[in-house]
């Protein structure tokens, strides 16, 4: 198929023509499906037990033709020789030459025309040592000396009335070879002395039968693996077909589709699965109905309570102002308790303002309000609001911004509140050691590090920090007010923005919240962040900080 663009027509070649792609095509085939691994199981454990079946098959008759065709042979071999024998033994030569040469014509023809089973025979004088009376031998039907090997010549020549075989290959006539046997036995000439007889059989007959045989359990072999083949597949796809629609069926179960079913055909055991595996999804289905309604109510009880609360907290806040500006002319313990007063309504008004915004969330209505904002620039002016609550707690907060003063489409309030509340916590549970802010980026993100050397937090704290109302140590007294959803407020709007937030901490070596953010709303945020979550080498000690002091940002209207 060729494809027309502006540089040119391309040929594109199908996938399955692609031979370099089979191996990786077959290995997710192996690992994703379960008809495939099984029937690819099934025939190949069938092919090679048919294969072993049929090379046994094969040699067992190959041993058995092969041994009964010799057996035939030496006898036929056998029967020839003795009646040659008889033949010379009863002749009367009396030292005659000519008689000796009419006697050994007559014993050829006789092996011939009768006994041997062959055409094919040759005898050879064993005395090297001259004769004036002695016959000579005779080749005949193709068979020669230099066919004869020396060792089956001396097993002849020193054994007289043993006989001996061997296999051979015959030449046939087309400059090709066929396999055979020849057999030989010394053959004893009265006043002559002792001759070698040899007679050679084909073997082509047998041969062509095997090769017959063979065949035909080949191809009964690949037909039975067909067969096979066809039916393990028939099997698996009964059985593999249910599977694979209730794995589907539970996919859309799982994300989101409660009302789909399985189909129940028959009464067996699939069928049993079916009805149980419905059963199940309308249970969770009424479940899950019932907690949406319940979490429903719950968010509309929390939403109409925050409403409602807000009116009278106004009231009562207005009040506390007033109370608290004039508590220098109360009595000293009145004054205190104005202080208490304004500073609890200040928190309740708070805890009331993380409420509504946690509903909005559980409700799906939270909405971003983006503009391109300078995460840089944003941390330096959340440090600059925040310097007076860390001067009273003795911390000295660091910013290092190697990166991250591009503009990026953000929500600049919500984030603005991410960055108050990690470095509110820092402050918190710095115990007076240096914060360090790290603000970096990269062609698809930017982020923002928050590392405090306070007490730190186990693995298991870790885990639940961003846990609604949560706390790591519930005996710790707070210090600036939190309500205990400034963390799940912080999670939630990173998310919004399409990014994550990740804690690392230590037991004795501090803390370090990293946000990370997608230069584009709905941007990739494969692979690490520019900022490192983990410390390189593990926990830091002040000591590595060195005398770092902050780096002086440039002007917000140079990006860099």
């Amino acid at each position: 198929m060729s494809v027309t663009t502006r540089t040119g027509t391309h040929t594109v070649v199908p996938a399955w023509r692609d031979w370099r792609s089979w191996g990786r095509r077959i290995a997710l085939a192996w690992r994703r499906s379960l008809r495939f691994r099984t029937l690819g199981a099934t025939l190949t454990l069938t092919a090679l037990t048919i294969l072993i079946a049929l090379v046994w098959m094969s040699l067992a008759i190959q041993n058995d033709l092969y041994e009964s065709r010799s057996a035939q042979v030496q006898d036929a071999a056998k029967r020839a020789t003795q009646a040659a024998q008889t033949t010379l033994d009863a002749a009367v030569v009396e030292g005659d030459p000519v008689a000796l040469q009419v006697l050994m014509d007559e014993v050829r023809r006789e092996i011939l025309s009768r006994q041997g089973g062959t055409t094919m025979v040759a005898v050879f004088r064993i005395d090297d040592e001259p004769s004036a009376i002695a016959p000579q031998g005779f080749e005949g039907g193709g068979l020669t000396a230099s066919m004869i090997s020396p060792a089956l010549q001396e097993s002849v020549q020193l054994t007289g009335d043993r006989q001996w075989w061997q296999s051979i290959a015959l030449p046939d006539g087309d400059e090709g070879e066929t396999p055979g046997i020849i057999v030989g036995q010394q053959l004893v000439v009265p006043e002559a002395g002792a001759y070698e007889l040899y007679f050679a059989y084909d073997l082509a007959s047998e041969q062509q039968t095997l090769q017959f045989v063979q065949v035909t359990l080949w191809v009964v072999g690949i037909a039975l693996l067909v067969l096979i083949g066809g039916i393990s597949l028939f099997v698996l796809r009964s059985v593999t077909v249910p599977i694979a629609q209730a794995a589907e069926t539970s996919a859309k179960l799982a994300s989101g589709d409660l009302a789909v079913r399985l189909p129940v055909r028959g009464e067996d055991e699939f069928a049993t699965l079916g009805r149980s595996f419905n059963a199940m999804a309308d249970s969770i289905e009424s479940q899950i109905k019932e907690l949406a309604e319940l979490s429903l109510v719950q968010q509309r009880f929390v939403s109409d309570v925050s409403h409602e609360l807000r009116t009278p907290l106004t009231t009562i806040r207005l009040a506390a102002d007033m109370i608290n500006d004039q508590r220098d002319e109360f009595e000293p313990a009145t004054a205190r308790a104005a202080e208490l007063l304004h500073a609890q309504v200040q928190r309740f008004e708070l805890l009331l303002a993380d409420l509504l915004e946690i509903s909005r969330y559980d409700a799906g209505s939270v909405q971003l309000e983006t503009e391109a904002t300078s995460l840089a620039h944003l941390a330096e002016d959340v440090i600059e609001s925040m310097r007076q609550l860390a001067e009273q707690h003795g911390t000295d907060v660091r910013l290092v911004a190697p990166g991250g003063y591009s503009p990026v489409e953000m929500d600049p309030r919500r984030v603005r509140r991410i960055v108050r509340n990690l470095l509110g916590n820092a402050i918190e549970h710095g115990e007076g050691r240096p914060i360090v802010v790290t603000v970096d980026s990269d062609q698809r993100a930017v982020a923002l590090g928050v590392r405090d050397f306070g007490m730190g937090m186990s693995a298991e704290d870790a885990e639940r920090v961003f846990d609604r109302f949560w706390r790591a140590d519930p005996s710790r007294r707070r210090t600036i007010g939190g309500t205990g959803l400034g963390l799940s407020i912080a999670l939630g709007d990173a998310r919004l923005h399409g990014g994550t937030l990740a804690v690392w901490s230590e037991p004795g070596g501090g803390t370090n919240f990293v946000l990370t953010l997608p230069r584009r709303l709905g941007g990739n945020l494969v692979g690490a962040s520019p900022v490192e979550v983990e410390p390189p080498g593990g926990a830091l000690t002040l000591e590595d900080l060195g005398l770092t002091q902050p780096i002086s940002l440039p002007s917000r209207e140079v990006d860099s």
